[in-house]
């Protein structure tokens, strides 16, 4: 991983397009799992049942998809910086998928490119598309078009 890609809000006004780099890995382990389970209460048993799980189609307990996509600000923000915003408000989505599982224990990590960049009342919004990847996977686990909201 490298340094975040930082714009200003006058640098990104013409930034659509820019690849923004790879963030860190992030474990998503068993404790991790459960815990966000317990938070939104989604209990299914591929997510918190490891001995059930074993004999289901994974052959283990799976993140569930939208735990995958609430670490995006956190990835977000490992590659992607605005210096000079007074706010970064995580404003929705426009289109996410969850192409593949992530078995327990597993790594992720995730990609983006700033896909448009609109002026709005009092700043910029922002819409990025982020592709998270799991350590040793052939497709993406999550394909997120991301929307931020940078307030001047």
């Amino acid at each position: 991983m490298s340094e975040p890609t930082t714009f200003t809000m006058e640098t990104l006004r013409t930034a659509t397009g820019a690849e923004l780099g790879v963030s860190g890995w992030i474990e998503l382990d068993q404790q991790r799992i459960d815990a966000f389970a317990e938070a939104t209460e989604d209990r299914q048993w591929i997510h918190v049942d490891p001995e059930r799980a074993a004999a289901g189609p994974y052959g283990t307990t799976i993140a569930h998809g939208y735990l995958t996509l609430s670490l995006l600000p956190p990835i977000i923000g490992q590659i992607f910086r605005i210096a000079d915003a007074a706010a970064r408000i995580n404003y929705g989505v426009n289109k996410v998928r969850f192409p593949a599982p992530v078995p327990s224990g597993s790594r992720i990590r995730g990609r983006a490119r700033i896909a448009s960049v609109e002026e709005v009342s009092g700043g910029l919004q922002v819409s990025l598309a982020v592709t998270v990847e799991r350590e040793g996977g052939d497709k993406p686990v999550c394909v997120a078009e991301t929307v931020v909201r940078l307030l001047a």
